[in-house]
């Protein structure tokens, strides 16, 4: 069985990954070519080479790439981004994700009392598609939103929009996506915690919730009301709504250790959250790459 390390926040982010764990967590879930030719180098070392580019953020025509007996790069970058192009395209990033978060479930990592949701914005200087201009934070680009476990284990990071979209109207794309991998992993809904802040604070959001078998914990947007609300107050816990800056906006400031993501290069969305979803998987697999 796979050595797990204890549940800590000093566990080190993999950026490379040994010939072991490259055949437990991502070899499975690779698309194998039948036709045409094979790769000059294994799979583990294409993998480990996107890896770098991802920790690095160099440009792919600066990746340093290993020299063969004659003395020449063993394989030409391009090579590299086509394989990484092919793998976004036939959903491999997302299976190596997903196989992450069922890794955790299964060796008892996951602790989904409370899954607490946000965005966060990655400005592009290069332009491309799904941008827009975001005035809070004064920069183009584009939006993604995330739910974390208390471990700051990331379970669900499959919303992107254009930096100009309110977050509220992405919580229904992000929530469906969550229940879908709880669904994925056998989770039962029942009970769940889901804690926001006060940007997803709306009667929809609220009742999505409600109608899931889940427990809402957002904090309210007083919209500029000069009287307290009338009625019922709303279900929310300061303490656990506190619990988010050591979850959620760590596993933000993890993310921000690629340096690939600080920036958004790529001109095609997919291609940028192909990136994402590494980064992610990585967090998730540091318990078990020693």
């Amino acid at each position: 069985m796979k050595q797990i390390r204890k549940i800590s926040k000093y566990n080190k982010i993999p950026v490379e990954l040994t010939l072991e764990e490259f055949n437990e967590f991502i070899l499975p879930h690779i698309p194998i070519n039948i036709r045409g030719p094979r790769s000059k180098i294994a799979l583990h070392k294409t993998f480990n080479y996107i890896l770098k580019i991802l920790y690095t953020g160099c440009q792919w025509k600066s990746l340093p790439i290993d020299k063969n007996d004659k003395g020449s790069p063993e394989i030409h970058y391009t090579t590299i981004f086509r394989t990484y192009k092919r793998w976004t395209s036939l959903g491999f990033h997302m299976k190596i994700f997903e196989n992450s978060v069922m890794k955790l479930d299964i060796h008892g990592l996951l602790d989904l009392m409370i899954a607490h949701g946000d965005g966060t914005l990655t400005v592009a200087k290069k332009g491309g598609d799904c941008l827009g201009y975001s005035g809070h934070k004064h920069s183009k680009g584009e939006k993604t939103v995330a739910f974390v476990d208390r471990n700051g284990n990331v379970v669900a990071p499959f919303t992107t929009a254009p930096g100009n979209r309110h977050e509220t109207k992405m919580f229904v794309d992000a929530f469906s996506h969550l229940k879908r991998i709880l669904k994925k992993i056998g989770k039962s809904f029942s009970g769940i915690i889901i804690s926001l802040d006060s940007a997803y604070d709306s009667l929809e959001n609220r009742k999505k919730i409600f109608n899931s078998g889940m427990i809402p914990n957002i904090k309210e947007n007083p919209r500029n009301r000069k009287t307290i609300k009338r009625g019922r107050k709303r279900i929310y816990s300061e303490a656990i709504f506190e619990e988010r800056f050591s979850t959620v906006e760590r596993s933000f400031a993890w993310e921000d250790k690629f340096k690939r993501l600080l920036l958004r290069f790529e001109r095609i969305n997919q291609h940028h959250f192909g990136m994402k979803l590494i980064a992610y998987t990585m967090i998730n697999l540091r318990h078990f790459c020693l």
